[in-house]
């Protein structure tokens, strides 16, 4: 079964029951996530004399998959259950093809003839867009799968000229820099994230504004600083709010994958108790990352009002600046796996290959506070 295929069925609110034989400390860490899955984690090795010991806990009257990291396992345990009358599919590529597997979904129309879309890496839970308006396209927060990218703009007909970074990223490596040398683009970071950076680029600072297709489409820039210390937010057409890992559906970003936190705690409440809240509770939220499965709406996309989670997203309405302090600087979830050879990698300090990346994003991501 491929990737796909179980992202529709997350999507489609369908049902599949996970044989899961990868180590149980894995399997806790991270897993593939939907609301009508259910689960048994058995390791591999605990099942090399047979799989009749847990025919009893493997349902037959829903469809059965079976999952390990690299997809060598789980054929293995996939036929014996199937020599023994049970049918069950494995994951093609395992946990790493589910890492790596990004399903676009259309967000709106824009003016003159515009789209926008966001790009669900389910599996990880980043989020990035592309913005098409005749002929041109721009993309915001890619990963590194960069031939999804540009073959998706090459679909539409569009070129890619312009390619931003909302900030220097901890917990995967992006492609912006690799789709916009392919493309002859522009690639944009903030530049209070890109003092160590080895390559040149265009600086992205507040206020600043990129017109995509020649239409009134405006990428309009605001600085928002919290997560990291150059991290800067999108206003699209006046409608909707790219907030990258300032603000999530469910929670808010996390301060320390620098080292600091108690320095940049103070600029994270000012970007979202002061910038964003001089915004329009109309603008739709589209993150950069989501943290639970209950994040996506029917169609697979994350998105909300930002009214909406001023009224509902507890990170947002903390009015004890120490209470708040306390939220974002102590009990925080582990760090991502691998997170500061990942940001060298974004500064362009080291050059793993394929491999050594798909090692460095092993896991979830863990941008949010909570």
């Amino acid at each position: 079964m491929a990737s796909k295929e179980v992202a529709q069925k997350i999507f489609n609110k369908e049902e599949l029951f996970i044989l899961d034989v990868r180590n149980e400390s894995d399997f806790i860490d991270w897993k593939i996530e939907g609301e009508n899955f259910s689960y048994l984690n058995i390791p591999y090795f605990d099942l090399l004399d047979g799989v009749e010991g847990i025919l009893d806990r493997i349902p037959k009257d829903r469809e059965v998959l079976v999952v390990c990291a690299k997809e060598g396992s789980s054929v293995m345990v996939a036929e014996m259950l199937d020599e023994v009358g049970q049918n069950a599919s494995y994951l093609s590529g395992g946990m790493k093809a589910w890492s790596e597997y990004l399903q676009p979904v259309k967000i709106a129309d824009l003016e003159d003839g515009g789209e926008l879309y966001q790009f669900v890496r389910i599996g990880k839970g980043c989020l990035s867009y592309m913005v098409l308006s005749k002929g041109e396209a721009a993309i915001v927060d890619a990963t590194r799968m960069a031939d999804v990218y540009m073959e998706f703009a090459k679909e539409k007909g569009a070129v890619i000229k312009h390619v931003f970074d909302t900030h220097l990223h901890a917990d995967h490596i992006s492609g912006g820099r690799k789709i916009a040398e392919a493309a002859s683009g522009s690639y944009w970071l903030p530049p209070k994230d890109a003092e160590e950076v080895t390559f040149p680029y265009e600086k992205l600072t507040d206020g600043i504004e990129v017109t995509v297709g020649g239409t009134s489409i405006m990428i309009q820039a605001l600085y928002s600083p919290g997560h990291t210390i150059g991290s800067t937010s999108f206003v699209i057409d006046s409608k909707y709010l790219l907030s990258g890992d300032i603000l999530f559906i469910d929670s808010i970003g996390r301060p320390d994958l620098a080292g600091k936190a108690q320095d940049w705690v103070t600029d994270l409440r000012e970007s979202l108790y002061k910038r964003y809240r001089k915004l329009s509770d109309e603008l739709v939220v589209l993150p950069a990352h989501f943290m639970i499965i209950e994040e996506l709406n029917d169609d697979g996309s994350v998105s909300e009002k930002l009214g909406t989670l001023f009224a509902e997203n507890h990170g947002l309405n903390i009015e004890n600046e120490e209470e708040f302090r306390r939220l974002v600087t102590e009990n925080l979830p582990p760090q991502p796996n691998a997170y500061q050879e990942i940001r060298e990698a974004n500064m362009g300090k080291i050059n793993p290959d394929l491999e050594q990346q798909r090692e460095m994003e092993i896991g979830p991501n863990r941008c949010a506070v909570r």
